[in-house]
């Protein structure tokens, strides 16, 4: 990483509570001291590994009008593993990591833009600097196995798409990168999960092939924040 390491901080206060059931994509039951609640869960994976019960759970309050819950379920230990499970996280890390030149083989570019459209995709990232121009794709990775994180958790229509017309902006003479957030530390190497979505995990061989960079950081995740960490080894 470059000496100006990026960290978004956790400035609401956090409680730990136990995970109880998934009541649905975006809410879940947990138990702070023995009392069932309900939480937010940010995140609509299936996270079928990390939501089990029993789990400890870290719960960020935000405690503002017009909200259903007060609690937003933002990390889950799996063992001693702290793995954030928020979905918006590696979007703002990443494009914070990138404007503080923290992201090696990045730092040149002059312009970046968040969310901007290329054919019939929206990329998450778009840098330029002169006539040199790099679309950047974000995945958020929270599953892990014996060490080696994987995406995705789930089959993914919309990140094939993704995979498909980043290999266009290769072939019209531009950067493209896939990068894959990986929402824990202590990992030894990124791999896609063929098992699980074998036509992304083909989408994603054809375009590394082709040119597309395809890239994996895992982060430092603690109670009080999380920060890109560094690059992870990609078997694609």
């Amino acid at each position: 990483m470059g000496e100006q390491q990026a960290k978004l901080a956790i400035a609401n206060p956090i409680i730990e509570a136990s995970f109880i059931e998934r009541l649905n994509r975006f809410e879940a039951s947990v138990s702070i001291d023995g009392v069932s609640t309900l939480v937010h869960v940010p995140n609509s994976g299936r996270l079928r590994e990390l939501f089990t019960p029993g789990a400890r759970v870290l719960l960020e309050v935000r405690d503002r009008p017009g909200r259903k819950t007060p609690y937003e379920l933002e990390m889950v230990y799996k063992g001693d593993r702290l793995i954030s499970v928020d979905s918006q996280i590696p979007n703002r890390l990443m494009l914070k990591s990138l404007l503080n030149r923290a992201v090696p083989g990045f730092e040149g570019y002059g312009l970046i833009e968040r969310e901007k459209t290329y054919g019939s995709s929206r990329f998450d990232i778009k840098m330029t600097e002169g006539r040199e121009i790099c679309y950047m794709e974000i995945k958020g990775v929270t599953l892990e196995r014996d060490g080696t994180a994987m995406f995705p958790d789930a089959p993914t229509v919309r990140g094939c798409k993704h995979v498909r017309e980043l290999m266009d902006v290769k072939k019209n003479g531009m950067r493209a990168v896939l990068m894959f957030v990986i929402q824990m530390d202590g990992i030894d190497g990124f791999t896609t999960n063929s098992a699980t979505d074998p036509e992304f995990a083909q989408n994603v061989g054809r375009a590394a092939e082709s040119g597309v960079e395809v890239c994996a950081y895992d982060c430092t995740v603690s109670p009080d924040g999380i920060s890109l960490n560094e690059e992870i080894k990609c078997k694609i």
